[in-house]
């Protein structure tokens, strides 16, 4: 159904750090800023792009959004938390856990304010 998202930034280079280090917990490769300017992450056929926005007025977070993305274990999850915390994310909700439904989730707001949620799927036969 989706072909990217494109959330926007008021400092790439400060987004570069933090999606860099979240994305290398998750075994992904750095972003590549693309001719316009734009970063953009390629991870389990997913596109993440991050601009600065072309209006010109300031980035800001969507209210009510959350950008969800795949990790294949609890570890990773745990590490991508991890990792975006000490590269200027901050914790939200309730650190890494497990649901009920046998997935284990973390959030973090990235340092432009967007909430980003990570989710190991549980494994079958739980």
């Amino acid at each position: 159904m989706f072909t990217h998202i494109m959330i926007g930034s008021n400092d790439l280079e400060r987004s570069r750090r933090f999606y860099d280090a979240t994305f290398h917990a998750l075994g992904g490769k750095p972003g590549q800023m693309d001719a316009r300017g734009r970063l953009i992450y390629l991870h389990n056929g997913g596109r993440l792009m991050i601009t600065k926005p072309i209006d010109g007025h300031p980035a800001t977070a969507a209210n009510g959004g959350t950008i969800g993305i795949l990790a294949a274990s609890p570890a990773e999850v745990r590490a991508w938390h991890s990792e975006g915390t000490r590269h200027g994310g901050t914790a939200i909700e309730t650190p890494p856990s497990e649901r009920p439904d046998g997935s284990f989730v973390a959030y973090l707001r990235d340092p432009d304010d967007n909430k980003l949620s990570v989710r190991s799927l549980p494994t079958p036969g739980q």
